[in-house]
């Protein structure tokens, strides 16, 4: 077949550029089906000068934003147990939207989402904040899991020393139920320290603007945006969601915060990712 300008003269590349471009679109969609189950670990070594020598070495996971019942179940839930077990950290940590808010959770899956949790081993412990998402069901799930859930309270963390690390948490922002000053109220306790080493946890990443407007902290951990979920090379996301429109990326540095955002475990929307799989986060924190 020929298609013709208006000087009459024959076209004939036209259906060979629609073809290359319809294949081009559906080998997109096939990586993007693919890419939603191709969990990543990112390894990070994470320098703070400020963190105590008691707590240098010391291994925090992070996983996020499992919306399970999506295209996160049983199968991928016991997979990132393993991968969690398997390095024997100090810390683990989860940063909210735990089952999908189109999903309905039967007893059978509290159980089992409950016991998986539980077989998590830590040194030091298991903590948690909720997303927008999140219902009483999370604090079922979390409870009967071995977390503590910090929302909007802290918890001071001890190593090897009588120098502790601070830890916070905040509920979310989004549900209106975000309390920052009494997430960080430590620093209105009697004797506090005001140099304190500060870990936070919230849900969405943009909560760190008003965070660090109050108070100090020198490592944040958030989830929410998925990284976009859809990323172009050089680009970057091509949708970002309330909660996360300033800080959508992996890393980001302010001032002397450093800043880590999941890119969460399940998928939420279409169900699809392309450049962008779902990871589990892993900390080497140092003092050098």
């Amino acid at each position: 077949m020929y298609f013709k300008d208006k000087k009459g003269k024959n076209i004939a590349w036209l259906p060979k550029v629609g073809a290359m471009f319809a294949t081009l679109l559906f080998a997109l969609v096939v990586l993007g089906l693919v890419d939603r189950k191709n969990v990543e670990v990112r390894e990070v070594e994470v320098i703070l000068t400020d963190l105590p020598k008691g707590f240098d070495g010391l291994k925090i996971v992070q996983f996020s934003d499992l919306h399970y019942g999506t295209t996160f179940f049983e199968k991928h839930l016991k997979n990132m147990v393993n991968e969690i077990n398997s390095r024997k950290v100090d810390l683990v940590v989860f940063t909210g939207d735990l089952v999908d808010k189109n999903y309905t959770a039967t007893s059978d899956d509290i159980e089992l989402i409950s016991k998986y949790l539980k077989e998590i081993k830590t040194s030091l412990g298991k903590y948690a904040v909720s997303g927008e998402e999140d219902s009483e069901l999370f604090t079922t799930i979390l409870n009967q899991g071995d977390f503590t859930i910090l929302n909007n309270d802290y918890e001071l963390i001890y190593k090897n020393s009588n120098k502790p690390i601070l830890i916070t948490g905040l509920d979310s922002k989004l549900k209106g139920y975000q309390d920052i000053d009494k997430g960080f109220s430590y620093f209105n306790t009697e004797g506090y320290n005001s140099n304190i080493f500060v870990i936070s946890l919230v849900h969405e990443p943009d909560s760190v603007s008003g965070i660090l407007e109050r108070y100090n902290s020198d490592l944040i951990l958030a989830g929410h945006s998925h990284n976009g979920n859809i990323r172009i090379p050089f680009v970057g996301a091509m949708s970002k969601v309330n909660g996360a429109l300033k800080f959508d990326q992996e890393y980001y540095e302010i001032d002397d915060t450093k800043l880590f955002v999941s890119s969460g475990m399940g998928t939420n929307g279409p169900g699809f990712r392309l450049f962008c799989r779902p990871s589990i986060n892993f900390f080497r924190l140092s003092s050098k």
